[in-house]
């Protein structure tokens, strides 16, 4: 059974810059995506970026040019680099690590959050 614990959320100023973690404590390397979601208060849980098994990335438009998904499949581990931070980022940022429909074993793992807040 995998889990997932992401790290280096808190809070930071407009222009600010942070760098999220996510450890994984088993193999993931395997894994078909890995991604961070982030869900603002009232609002639907969104796709920030992801990154696939062969290394392509795709991030949300409105996060492209400031935020950077990268993994180190070494030390089970992916990272969400954000610089530039707005105050629309803040939100409580997700990691999830999937393989769905390409046969065992098949997975769908989520982290318990980590908040971002990004004010004066």
């Amino acid at each position: 059974q995998v889990q997932l614990v992401e790290s280096g959320g808190g809070l930071v100023q407009p222009g600010g810059s942070l760098r999220l973690s996510c450890a994984a404590s088993g193999d993931i390397s395997n894994a078909f995506a890995m991604a961070w979601y982030r869900q603002a208060p009232g609002k639907q849980r969104e796709l920030v970026a992801v990154i696939s098994s062969g290394g392509s990335t795709n991030y949300v438009d409105s996060v492209k040019g400031r935020f950077t998904i990268s993994r180190d499949n070494t030390k089970n581990t992916m990272y969400l680099q954000m610089n530039s931070l707005k105050p629309e980022d803040t939100a409580v940022y997700y990691c999830n690590v999937r393989r769905l429909g390409l046969g065992p074993p098949a997975y769908n793992y989520w982290g318990q959050g980590t908040q971002v807040t990004v004010s004066s």
